[in-house]
């Protein structure tokens, strides 16, 4: 396919909003996971200082 200006890339052939709304839905979800994998780690890291404190010798 052969596009004479950006608008009519932008527009693939009239399937632009399906094509440019599914990458942005991916996009999101990529990075929606990315945060939601930093706060799990984070949490538990934290939990496991926890339980290293709790399981020192004293």
């Amino acid at each position: 396919m052969n596009w004479r200006s950006l608008d009519d890339f932008l527009a693939m052939g009239g399937y632009g909003l399906y094509v440019w709304g599914s990458y942005g839905v991916t996009l999101a979800a990529l990075a929606v996971e990315a945060w939601r994998v930093r706060q799990r780690l984070r949490t538990a890291r934290a939990g496991l200082a926890d339980f290293e404190d709790e399981e020192a010798p004293r």
